[in-house]
This record gives C-alpha cells, sequence and structure tokens, in this order.
C-alpha cells in the first residue's frame, strides 16, 4: 500500500525545525488585538522583553492592547531592535498610543492610508508587516477577521506562524 505525503505538512515540519534550529538573530513579527485582558497584556509585554533580550528583531504596529504590549518590552530590552509600522500617520493613532509611539527610534508612518478606513489600512499594514518578518506571532479572537486573514497570507507566504486564541 503507498503512502501519500503532503508536502505542505513536510514543509512546514521541516521551517519549524529550522526556526528551532537557528542560532542567529531573526524578524519577528508580534501582532494582536487591541482588547486584551491585563494579565495577557503583561505576558505578551514579557514575551517580546525576552525575544529581543535574545537578540531577535520585533516589529510590530501601533495600537492598544497586545501591539502596545509587544512595544513596551521590545523598548525595555532594546529600544534599536523594535520597529513599529503604523496603519496611517502617528496624528491618526488613539491619542493613548501617541505618546508611547513617539518614544519608538524606528517608526514608519503610513501617511498616504489616511484616507482609507482603519480597517483597510490596517490589512495594508499587517501586509508590510509580514513582509518585514521571518515568523509571525499572533494573538486573536476566533472572529478577529483581519488577524486572522494576516496569519493565512503570511502561511502562503512560508511564513513561519504562531497563532494563540483567547478565547
Amino acid at each position: 500500500m503507498s503512502q501519500v505525503i503532503d508536502t505542505n505538512k513536510f514543509d512546514t515540519l521541516a521551517q519549524e525545525l529550522a526556526a528551532i534550529q537557528q542560532t542567529s538573530s531573526k524578524r519577528i513579527a508580534l501582532l494582536g488585538s487591541r482588547h486584551v485582558p491585563l494579565t495577557h497584556q503583561h505576558l505578551i509585554e514579557m514575551m517580546s522583553y525576552a525575544i529581543v533580550l535574545s537578540g531577535n528583531q520585533v516589529v510590530t504596529s501601533g495600537a492598544t492592547g497586545t501591539n502596545s504590549a509587544v512595544i513596551k518590552g521590545a523598548m525595555r530590552a532594546d529600544p534599536a531592535l523594535l520597529t513599529v509600522i503604523l496603519p496611517q500617520s502617528l496624528s491618526r493613532q488613539p491619542r493613548e498610543s501617541q505618546d508611547q509611539l513617539q518614544q519608538v527610534i524606528n517608526l514608519v508612518e503610513n501617511n498616504e492610508n489616511d484616507h482609507l478606513s482603519l480597517g483597510e489600512a490596517s490589512i495594508l499594514c499587517n501586509r508590510e508587516i509580514i513582509s518585514r518578518c521571518q515568523q509571525l506571532v499572533c494573538f486573536a479572537f476566533h472572529d478577529s477577521k483581519t488577524l486572522l486573514q494576516t496569519c493565512s497570507e503570511a502561511e502562503e507566504q512560508r511564513k513561519l506562524v504562531t497563532l494563540f486564541y483567547f478565547d
């Protein structure tokens, strides 16, 4: 009896093994929901801190919740290893995020998206983020349409994707 090998699963396993064995630094995107319990934000902040402390570069977006926690952790470890890509200009970000974002050394604004809705701009921003990373870690709810779409697009680009669900 012949056995059919699922090459996608094989590719994914090979990619995960290579990531585990890799000792050089990586560019890791950390994205997630704005609506995150405070205890989860602390865990995400610690994860971001540890990832940067290990010499990895972190790429995220600038919003409340997950992304704010990622920024806090990375800034504590090494601000030079953090890149924040905004879906629109800094002035279009929530007031509570602007003070934190002004402290980021590597801040990319997408002023050309100011005419778009936040949802449309976020989709474009997430695409830019995954194009700059080797690995995506995402924190989402099962109904987080934009984030789940981003994970699918990252997988299609053969990025290593780790998805944590809050619910």
